[in-house]
């Protein structure tokens, strides 16, 4: 109810400046420093926060008393994620239509799971930034589900995304690298010392799992058989801490190669999949979204 009057109230009448208040104080937990932190009044904020509450008929703020810390409501924490990517999206969109003397100005906002290649979108963007003084990049890791929501929101530019991928709501381009799935283990494992780890090898020893669904089916493809009949002690969207989890001995991560150091001193190493199983890669954009004019540019230098 309250998302739908949310909705309503950012169309018609509220103003983004009450949401960035609003926001503010929620940040940082209290009205006379949040404030201070915009450069007014408390009563004026005070005032503009009981307004809002009146506006959207509910109340969004446990006030404490005094020098106490200030609480959300259940709604209050629910329009705090609202106003977090309503003001996100304008300052988006406000980015776009600016231009400077000195040519185009702007930011370009990237999403993309773990992935070495991340670097051909780097070499691309170095490329970029040095001819365009003013393009600001801007990266946002997390895992397929994640990056495809914000990329439907407008909230990013492009995705970076591992096969399997529903491509069918997107724009893509197919990057030339693609990467190699295998299992991270601790160096001391048997596993270790075999150059490929194959189906046979899967079967009863603890592995964490990326969480995404269509990774799943990835891997029962590969197995031959149900993904579910490994023994799965955990799943993760990142490696990093999975890398952890693997390091105190918890037991293997099934993920792609070239994402975890193993010079120096690291206890782990990454052992191939056999048969061999490998993965594309794309970068994509929401269909028919029309494209800034510095979002053009960075394709333009992708297809290069």
């Amino acid at each position: 109810m309250l998302d739908r009057h949310i909705k309503y109230t950012y169309d018609g009448a509220m103003e983004l400046r009450v949401l960035k208040y609003f926001l503010a104080t929620a940040q940082q937990e209290s009205i006379s420093k949040a404030a201070e932190f915009l450069h007014i009044t408390q009563p004026t904020l005070s005032r503009q926060l009981m307004d809002l509450e009146k506006e959207l008929k509910t109340k969004l703020l446990i006030r404490g008393k005094r020098n106490k810390k200030i609480a959300l409501t259940e709604e209050g924490k629910l329009l705090k994620a609202r106003a977090q990517q309503i003001i996100e999206l304008a300052d988006k969109t406000e980015n776009e239509f600016i231009y400077d003397e000195k040519g185009i100005t702007g930011d370009i906002y990237i999403g993309g799971g773990e992935t070495d290649t991340m670097r051909i979108v780097a070499k691309a963007a170095k490329k970029i930034a040095c001819k365009y003084k003013n393009i600001k990049f801007h990266l946002y890791s997390g895992n397929g589900e994640d990056v495809k929501e914000k990329l439907n929101k407008g909230l990013l530019d492009f995705g970076l995304f591992i096969e399997p991928f529903d491509k069918k709501e997107f724009d893509f381009i197919n990057l030339p690298q693609k990467d190699k799935w295998g299992l991270l283990m601790k160096k001391s494992s048997p596993l270790a010392k075999k150059e490929y780890v194959t189906p046979q090898d899967l079967k009863n020893i603890p592995i964490l799992s990326s969480r995404q669904f269509l990774v799943k089916n990835l891997i029962s493809g590969w197995l031959g058989h149900d993904f579910e009949k490994l023994n799965i002690v955990g799943t993760y969207n990142l490696l990093f801490n999975a890398s952890i989890m693997v390091d105190e001995g918890f037991g293997y991560a099934l993920c792609i190669d070239k994402l975890i150091n193993f010079t120096g001193e690291s206890n782990l190493c990454f052992k191939p999949l056999k048969p061999t199983l490998e993965a594309g890669i794309l970068i994509a954009w929401k269909k028919n979204a029309p494209l800034s004019k510095c979002a053009k540019l960075f394709l333009k230098e992708l297809n290069t």
